[in-house]
């Protein structure tokens, strides 16, 4: 993108709204995602998948299928497993209850023995075209002895649940617990009252704009492989496949990322048609691509959420919380995701805790199997649901005690004084000022105002409500970050990051930390990111952590760049290193007006123009950033709905978000990702579910049967900041990907039941779809 004329480098500082470097070619359609690439003499790849969510495979026929026009090969689970090749498994640690771990599914990319749930892989055909592909697919005949199944995670735990794996009695792969259960029990024996709820977490298909591809390529003079596929990170990526299931060095494998079409935690692990694609280009000598279609992406795209929950408050008669327990059935699907145990265990209890003086909690959670798509992290990963949770409680307790349901948030608020905060999760709070945030929520919204539109919504026959979400999230914790600058021939800078933007605008925010760092022009700095081959470490994206992680790593490598800075610019002016300073873009020697540009010193470098002596002889740095703690992005979001009892149809017809990220590089990006995440968090609480019959089968696998928000579904969002920065990163950033998720799915329950409190309704679950909005105002009257 070029800056308009006069613009000044003050106008892209950290704190400005400048728009984004990729749009234009975005908005050109000169993006190149995945299926954007054509290779010489490439092959197509088709997916067999089971159409049983549960059954013995009998035998796999193959012959017809092989003798059809352009098939070049069919292959099946015992083909890469002669070939050495490894599987997919979970790769968190999570300890169990008995003092052990997690249960491993062993997954190889094509089921053997058994299908565990509908569109579970068990072949995959390669052809010259995809239509040849698709026909031979068709022709590929699987026969399965089918076997009961289970979708429904309680039902799974039951005496006499079909089981889906011998060495996994009971479907239970994880029995998780935190807490001191002694002193819960005790809490809630003495307390002046208890509220106890059960609610869903409804399960959703993730559905990002672009569906999955894979395009895989093999060097066999090198012995290396290329796989171009859409990621959260390229180098993560490139070592889970290497070493599980390659099995070979990292450097035997480069991951290629391009523009990612959306993900939202999906696209962050390996999925079993990579190896599969890999293991063709290899055996057949020609790139390989497989992609999905959008039928295919609702079953074997991993699905997000689904926990079925029993949670209770403890209160003394005042409204001091005393203890929270939350009880947890997490469906983890047919086998355990990478990190598919991770959003209903640990990620409950950092972030149950939320803003609010909990002495004491306690989470059980069981992490069952079942015939269904495997579970893997969505948008929060168990930090949106988390507050959901405790503010759908507090809300209850509050009706249930004649509280006031904002004073009851008050007197349970920890204060800024009491910052650095020691959570019952184990969590150290930094920073954050969270009664003074909701303050600034509640004068935004109007919520003085609400009586006066309710009484004008009631005029024309509508329910009203207003619901609060207060809400904190636990970023995930930044892991070793690169941090690479790169002084181009042609005049540019190029940061070089392990993390990867998949739709959030990594350029734009990452250029004005470095053009405020160095002085660097804003429009001469690139980004590169999503080549595996290019990085010395990188975490990925996720977890609302890529600023912290990313952002810190450039200021440090900038550090370095100026250290080198001051050699080069002492010999390219004839004076001592320890007399140079830099500041404003300019190596100056101090108390003189003699002085270098940054970029004027990179150009004479590149044109070999400066004695060095013993000076760098370049300015490009290649730097890890270690570790650093996780943030607390926190915030108050306030909704108003209008619902139509006759039909049951609710409108968000208000919205309000304060959130405190810390420092907000770019408002205009943040406030970007917090409409995504609202709009997710609206999809959720009003529509969006996956319905599986008692056989397993999927019966909203399209979107003609699976509800999506739209944009007349969203309302107008008035957005501010009361920022207080974290003292966990250079930058102060806590991160904002996610937090529209955290907001919005509390406070739009909390307002549609607000508007059907006048019923005695108390508590709906989501979807709350018309059809169920309708039926609870109708038992509700005939009560």
């Amino acid at each position: 993108m070029n800056l308009p004329l006069g613009t000044r480098q003050d106008d892209v500082a950290i704190g400005h709204s400048v728009k984004r470097k990729e749009d234009p070619k975005l908005l050109r359609g000169e993006g190149r995602y995945s299926d954007d690439i054509r290779l010489p003499g490439q092959a197509y790849a088709v997916m067999v998948r089971s159409q049983h969510a549960h059954g013995t495979i009998l035998s796999i026929d193959t012959e017809e299928a092989r003798s059809m026009p352009g098939v070049l090969g069919i292959y099946t689970g015992k083909d890469l497993e002669a070939a050495g090749f490894g599987g997919l498994k979970c790769l968190v640690s999570i300890p169990s209850r008995d003092g052990g771990g997690i249960k491993q599914t062993p997954r190889p990319a094509l089921a053997m023995d058994k299908v565990r749930y509908l569109g579970d892989p068990v072949a995959f055909v390669v052809a010259e075209t995809p239509a040849q592909a698709r026909d031979a697919a068709e022709s590929v005949y699987v026969d399965i002895d089918s076997l009961p199944a289970v979708t429904d995670a309680k039902a799974a735990l039951e005496v006499g649940a079909p089981v889906l794996y011998d060495e996994v009695p009971g479907n239970l792969a994880l029995d998780f617990q935190y807490g001191d259960s002694a002193k819960v029990e005790a809490a809630f024996a003495s307390a002046a009252h208890v509220v106890r709820m059960d609610m869903a977490n409804t399960r959703v298909v993730v559905n990002a704009m672009e569906p999955r591809s894979a395009l895989a390529e093999y060097d066999a003079d090198a012995g290396k492989w290329t796989l171009h596929a859409g990621s959260q990170g390229a180098f993560p990526l490139r070592n889970q496949i290497a070493r599980d299931i390659l099995k070979v060095e990292p450097e035997k494998l480069r991951i290629l990322t391009g523009n990612v079409g959306g993900s939202f935690g999906m696209k962050a692990a390996a999925y079993p048609e990579y190896p599969c694609v890999l293991y063709a280009a290899r055996e057949l000598g020609r790139p390989v691509k497989w992609t999905a279609d959008r039928s295919e992406s609702f079953l074997s795209d991993q699905h997000g959420r689904d926990h079925q929950v029993t949670a209770a408050l403890a209160l003394d008669k005042e409204g001091r919380f005393l203890a929270l327990k939350i009880d947890v059935a997490a469906n983890l699907g047919a086998y355990i995701s990478s990190v598919g145990p991770l959003p209903g265990s640990m990620n409950i209890v950092k972030n149950s805790v939320s803003l609010y003086k909990f002495p004491l909690i306690e989470v059980n959670s069981r992490c069952v199997l079942t015939n269904t798509t495997p579970i893997g992290a969505y948008r929060g990963a168990g930090r949106p649901e988390s507050n959901y949770f405790v503010e759908r409680l507090i809300d209850t307790a509050a009706a249930e005690m004649g509280l006031d349901k904002l004073a009851l948030r008050r007197l349970n608020h920890i204060q800024p004084d009491e910052m650095p905060y020691q959570a019952a999760s184990g969590n150290s709070y930094d920073s954050g000022e969270f009664t003074a945030l909701m303050d600034k929520a509640l004068e935004v919204s109007d919520w003085q105002g609400f009586a006066a539109r309710k009484a004008e919504s009631e005029k024309r026959g509508k329910l009203r409500g207003i619901g609060i979400g207060d809400y904190l999230e636990v970023t995930a914790p930044p892991a070793k970050e690169m941090g690479g600058i790169r002084f181009e021939a042609d005049g540019g800078v190029t940061i070089i990051t392990g993390t990867m933007d998949y739709g959030q605008g990594h350029a734009t925010p990452f250029a004005q930390v470095l053009a405020q760092k160095l002085g660097i022009p804003f429009e001469k700095i690139g980004l590169l990111q999503g080549d595996s081959d290019q990085l010395i470490a990188g975490g990925g994206t996720g977890g609302s952590k890529s600023l912290m992680a990313s952002g810190a790593a450039i200021l440090e490598a900038a550090d370095k760049v100026i250290e080198k800075g001051r050699e080069i610019a002492a010999a390219a002016l004839e004076a001592a290193p320890a007399d140079i300073e830099f500041a404003d873009g300019r190596f100056t020697i101090a108390g003189t007006d003699r002085s270098v540009s940054i970029m004027e010193l990179s150009g004479r470098l590149q044109r070999k123009e400066i004695p060095l002596g013993g000076a760098p002889d370049s300015l490009d740095v290649s730097h890890i950033y270690d570790a650093a703690p996780s943030a607390f992005p926190n915030g108050c979001h306030v909704a108003e709905v209008e619902i139509d009892p006759e039909t049951g149809v609710v409108e968000v017809v208000k919205y309000t978000a304060i959130n405190d990220f810390g420092t907000v590089v770019n408002p205009m990006l943040v406030e970007g990702q917090v409409h995504g995440g609202v709009a997710q968090g609206l999809g959720q609480i009003l529509m969006e579910t996956t319905i599986y019959d008692e056989g397993g089968q999927l019966l909203n696998g399209s979107f003609m049967d699976y509800a999506m928000p739209r944009a007349d579904n969203m309302p107008d969002i008035v957005q501010a900041y009361h920022s207080v920065p974290a003292t966990t990163n250079p930058l102060g950033a806590k991160g904002c990907g996610e937090a529209g998720c955290a907001g919005s799915m509390p406070s739009i329950m909390n307002a549609i039941v607000d508007a059907l409190s006048p019923y005695g309704i108390r508590h709906i679950d989501m979807p709350a779809t018309p059809f169920r909005v309708w039926q609870a105002i109708q038992a509700a009257k005939a009560a």
